[in-house]
């Protein structure tokens, strides 16, 4: 037997909202299965997802994010401008809510680089600077 493992969001009623937000979002992004105003399958990154609109019973938190993990700072620039759009918040340490209270980590792979450099004062020095930020600047990890 073959387990199928996917992440299920359960939306209020705007299913149908975070299927074009996400589609415009992520060029990768394919519609797999979708009953408008019910139920949407879809990829991004070559996950695939769920999602129902179930009513206002539950809501999401930061108890689980998604995970995008970031080329260069234009690539953190575009994915933490376009989640945040329409009524998403920032958070701290590259974290975000979007609009529909999904929790989302927008980091580039240079923060690992930073964090793990065999220099401790360099790597406390990027520990230190990430803890102040909101959106990840990579230019900031490093000590002038």
């Amino acid at each position: 037997m073959t387990n199928i493992v996917r992440p299920f969001f359960w939306f209020n009623d705007n299913v149908d909202q975070a299927v074009a937000f996400y589609g415009a979002i992520f060029k990768d992004f394919k519609l797999t299965s979708h009953n408008p105003g019910v139920s949407a399958e879809f990829e991004l990154g070559g996950t695939r997802f769920m999602g129902n609109n179930f009513g206002p019973h539950y809501k999401f938190n930061e108890a689980i994010s998604l995970f995008i993990l970031c080329e260069d700072q234009a690539e953190v620039d575009y994915y933490w401008n376009a989640l945040i759009a329409d009524g998403g918040e920032p958070g701290r340490c590259g974290w975000l809510k979007d609009q529909f209270g999904v929790s989302w980590q927008v980091v580039p792979s240079a923060l690992g680089a930073a964090l793990s450099n065999p220099d401790a004062e360099a790597a406390a020095f990027a520990f230190q600077a990430m803890m102040g930020m909101s959106k990840i600047v990579i230019n900031d990890l490093t000590a002038p």
